[in-house]
């Protein structure tokens, strides 16, 4: 066997990972596991933390080892967490080239697979659901018919009998309410 003076630095080092690796995989992966939606992030998020480690240059400097896997398991969680949150977020919420958010798509979404999608949803729902219902009723109705029921603004004002201006007027005070009163979830998203 050899010793440890014939042992070079970077053999020491991967032992020294290596058995980090044994001590710590099965408790660190039922702690990644517990905050991601499926084991092949949680596989992911925990090669992230050996690479992490391995990139070390002196792993001996570490005061607790334990501490220093687990915090840059947290870390690396909620950086998933961020991109995919806003990568899967930012592909449905948008403005067009009248500054207008897709209310419809927000709405539509599927949030099956995805834990923050739906948690997203449910409280733009809400929330949209509040600001719907503080807009008068002909301002109300010509949103629901042009964003959810897929009706040009000219098939609303024939249905209505009322002038087209009019049912732009009353499409264009819906959307700058809802604008406003949804921006901060906008905002959020885009932070």
């Amino acid at each position: 066997m050899e010793t440890s003076a014939n042992i070079s630095m970077s053999e020491q080092k991967a032992i020294s990972i290596t058995n980090i690796i044994k001590q710590f995989r099965q408790r660190l992966f039922g702690f990644v596991r517990g905050r991601v939606s499926n084991t092949e992030d949680a596989e992911d998020i925990l090669q992230d933390v050996w690479y992490q480690l391995s990139n070390l240059t002196d792993i001996d400097d570490l005061d607790n080892v334990s501490a220093w896997l687990y915090q840059v398991a947290r870390n690396k969680i909620t950086d998933r967490s961020r991109k995919k949150t806003n990568l899967a977020l930012e592909e449905y919420v948008y403005e067009n080239d009248e500054g207008e958010f897709n209310f419809k798509e927000i709405l539509l979404l599927d949030d099956s697979n995805n834990a923050e999608l739906a948690f997203f949803k449910e409280i733009f729902w809400k929330e949209f659901q509040v600001a719907l219902d503080e807009l008068p009723p002909n301002q109300r109705e010509v949103f629901l018919l042009n964003e959810m029921e897929d009706m040009t603004l000219q098939q609303i004002a024939d249905q209505k009998g009322e002038n087209l201006k009019t049912i732009i007027s009353r499409k264009g005070y819906a959307v700058k309410h809802l604008r406003n009163k949804l921006n901060y979830l906008y905002e959020e998203l885009n932070s």
